[in-house]
């Protein structure tokens, strides 16, 4: 690893080593956005601009790094700024956080993984150049896999920068809407389980299988 990674590396590992020495998730929970949502509105309040700005930042930066708290942001986005315009930055939020973790993990590791794995990942490299955005698409929708394992296990292929971009944007729509707009009615959310009922989870692995319908008519056509 030259110097330039190995002080991209380190710069990670610090930002999440503060993250949990000073136990900044006790602020990401939904009794700490409960008992601030007054406080947090008013400040968008008398400083729009800035709160918008901070907000996305630190979803950025949760995102990017991995961190725990991305459904909470979601809650408060919908608290503070709205169904609408809070799903138009949180999804934008976590796209960039995506897009750039994605951009590490293929920089500081993906030559060594390819190195070593290369001959068996061709494959599956080769699918995701052709079919990439449908496979994203999938993953992004289903809620089984998680979202920050999606980006790091992206950066080791060779999936297009732009279809993970853009299948990341198109594919968190759905849920993040769902948990936006449920930060809109806080009071009424007891726990995250009180968001993510199974009928709404069942609809997003529907859909996720109709992302696959194009990849299954090719490879059936194949044949």
């Amino acid at each position: 690893m030259n110097l330039k990674k190995l002080l991209l590396f380190l710069v990670a590992v610090l930002a999440i080593g503060i993250f949990f020495y000073f136990d900044l998730g006790r602020y990401l929970t939904l009794d700490s956005l409960k008992a601030n949502r007054a406080t947090l509105a008013a400040y968008y309040v008398a400083h729009p601009g800035g709160t918008v700005a901070l907000f996305m930042a630190i979803y950025i930066a949760q995102t990017a790094l991995s961190l725990p708290g991305a459904a909470i942001l979601s809650l408060a986005a919908g608290a503070v700024f709205g169904s609408l315009l809070g799903t138009v930055y949180a999804v934008i939020a976590a796209t960039i956080g995506a897009t750039l973790a994605f951009l590490v993990a293929r920089y500081l590791l993906r030559d060594l993984v390819l190195d070593r794995f290369g001959p068996k990942l061709e494959g599956l490299n080769r699918e995701l150049e052709s079919r990439g955005f449908n496979y994203l698409l999938f993953l992004r929708l289903v809620p089984l896999f998680p979202f920050f394992l999606i980006n790091l296990a992206a950066g080791l292929t060779r999936l297009p920068l732009g279809t993970f971009v853009i299948g990341t944007l198109v594919g968190i729509i759905p849920g993040g809407f769902v948990y936006v707009n449920a930060g809109a009615s806080l009071a009424s959310i007891n726990s995250l389980r009180d968001v993510a009922s199974a009928r709404v989870l069942g609809s997003f692995a529907l859909l996720g299988l109709f992302a696959l319908v194009p990849v299954i008519y090719g490879k059936i056509k194949k044949r």
